[in-house]
């Protein structure tokens, strides 16, 4: 390995708990990130809706039921193969929303532009904005525009919110999960995020490593039909897999076993992954969702999972137990088992 690579893994400080600042592995999605949502921002804004911590907060009015979600982008590059900024925006945005069995309906989109960007790249990031809202069926309502002087931005910041109406009357959220649950995965991991890294680092292969990023409301509506229980969706982004099934099975109170043979990991990505000496259960993934449902049902959301466009390699990839509640256990493909661990340290910064 180079010393460019060396510099590279080794950019990021390493994380202390006790920190009196900000670091950088606070935004790694992760056990400091975790560690900075509990100090602070909670006790500062306690109440029902944000102390369930998932991807949406779920909010009744007037007798309905709205899904309400919020994200910052701030991936370079922004433009990276399979997709950009824009496009990303509007999708995790969608997804978050889905992730309730919400229909999305409208977004906003605030902008922070630095002095100097060019405008044909703002340009083709708003007609791809523009694409990625029509294809997922929503509107862009409202939104703001700043400039920062040059030097005290990275060209652009996007951030989304947006709405989304539930109309079934079930809770979809992490503390449904039950021991005996199955897990199921959309297909395969870490494509997003070794495909801005591959991007941003020069690095090449014979296959193109390509962002997943996709609108998931349409397959999560697929899933929903026929009323199966679906306790939990995620779309596991920041931080990865491991990640949001380390967040289910701690706020559930359970324990997740997974079997590594069944987790699907293109070749190329399995590639890069190993020459960055990265897991790729921790690295982002913009078109993928974990699903949690009940035993009995798990075979046909399977099922019509793979029928959709966005689902056609997924995998059951493992089951909740009531033994071990808050870890995430691997059985590995040579016959052992180990734990999946919280990632402490950022692997990837700024690839979402």
């Amino acid at each position: 390995m180079d010393e460019d690579m060396l510099t590279l893994l080794g950019s990021c400080p390493v994380p202390f708990e006790d920190s009196t600042e900000v670091l950088l592995s606070h935004g790694s999605g992760g056990k400091l990130t975790a560690d900075l949502i509990e100090r602070l921002f909670l006790p500062a804004f306690r109440n029902p809706y944000l102390d369930r911590l998932d991807d949406q907060a779920v909010v009744p009015i007037d007798g309905i039921r709205l899904a309400f979600t919020t994200d910052s982008y701030v991936v370079t590059p922004i433009f990276f193969p399979g997709g950009d900024i824009g496009q990303l925006a509007v999708h995790g945005t969608v997804n978050d929303l889905a992730m309730s069995g919400a229909h999305p309906l409208y977004l906003s989109a605030a902008f922070i532009l630095e002095e100097g960007l060019p405008l044909a790249d703002l340009a083709r990031i708003v007609a791809s904005m523009r694409e990625a809202c029509t294809t997922a069926g929503v509107v862009l309502v409202t939104g703001d525009t700043k400039v920062v002087n040059r030097g005290s931005g990275d060209k652009i910041f996007i951030n989304t919110s947006g709405v989304g109406r539930i109309e079934h009357g079930r809770v979809i959220a992490a503390d449904q999960v039950r021991a005996g649950d199955l897990v199921i995965l959309s297909g395969t991991i870490a494509d997003h995020g070794m495909a801005v890294m591959s991007k941003r680092e020069g690095l090449e292969f014979e296959t193109e490593i390509r962002s997943d990023t996709a609108p998931l409301n349409s397959l999560v509506q697929t899933l929903l039909a026929g009323n199966p229980e679906i306790h939990c969706l995620r779309d596991p982004t920041r931080g990865g897999v491991a990640t949001s099934l380390h967040e289910i099975a701690r706020r559930a109170q359970v324990g997740i076993v997974l079997d590594e043979r069944a987790i699907p990991v293109r070749e190329e990505v399995k590639g890069a992954c190993e020459i960055l000496g990265i897991d790729p259960l921790y690295v982002a993934n913009e078109g993928k969702l974990l699903a949690v449902v009940d035993r009995k049902d798990a075979a046909g959301v399977l099922e019509r999972m793979r029928g959709h466009r966005y689902g056609q390699e997924a995998q059951m990839i493992g089951e909740v137990v009531g033994d071990h509640p808050g870890l995430v256990i691997m059985r590995t493909g040579i016959g052992g088992t180990r734990i999946v661990d919280v990632m402490l340290q950022e692997q990837l910064p700024r690839i979402c």
